[in-house]
């Protein structure tokens, strides 16, 4: 079980890292933002990023027959692609911002940043339900407090930080796609 709580908590580091980085530039957006608003838009974005990689899930349960013998390079693949998008994009500048922060539009920011995490489901099509259910909550909670760190560093820094966190969360996606490429083979 503490395997499942560390991986998780990694994915949870890593796939947070986008919904962090949008969070900081409504930080800076919005730097009057109350402390409900910036409560809102954390549990907004958890919520979508813990239940992105439940339906991913259970759709790769469903087929987990067929895809049982390619899991391990499916998990690279997954994973590597979403990290090197993410390493990708911590180089690029992109400081567009949003003209009203409504709840419908912060909604669209956390589905728009949790897609990714559906993908994650079907690496971790191997866990019984409770195990998927806890790295989600994990998930979860590591996207909130994440997101509600970057609202309050957006609001005290700017975007300083984004393209550094953003790599840092591909990175860890990336070495999680290798280890349990790396496991699945049995080295």
């Amino acid at each position: 079980m503490g395997n499942i709580i560390l991986r998780s908590t990694l994915l949870g580091l890593g796939l947070s890292m986008d919904a962090g980085a949008v969070a900081i530039a409504n930080g800076m957006k919005y730097r009057d933002m109350s402390k409900r608003s910036m409560l809102f838009i954390s549990f907004l974005f958890g919520f979508f990023q813990g239940g992105m990689p439940l339906l991913g899930y259970w759709i790769g349960r469903a087929i987990l027959a067929q895809i049982q013998e390619f899991l391990p390079w499916l998990a690279l693949l997954i994973l590597g692609f979403l990290g090197g998008n993410m390493l990708y994009g911590s180089f690029q500048s992109d400081t567009k911002a949003m003209k009203k922060l409504t709840p419908f539009f912060c909604i669209l920011q956390a589905i728009a940043t949790s897609i990714d995490a559906l993908s994650i489901g079907i690496t971790i099509v191997h866990y019984t339900l409770i195990q998927a259910i806890i790295c989600a909550a994990i998930i979860m909670g590591v996207t909130m407090i994440i997101s509600f760190l970057g609202i309050y560093l957006g609001k005290r820094f700017g975007l300083r930080f984004k393209g550094i966190a953003e790599g840092i969360g591909g990175l860890i996606l990336i070495g999680i796609g290798i280890e349990i490429f790396l496991k699945g083979r049995g080295i």
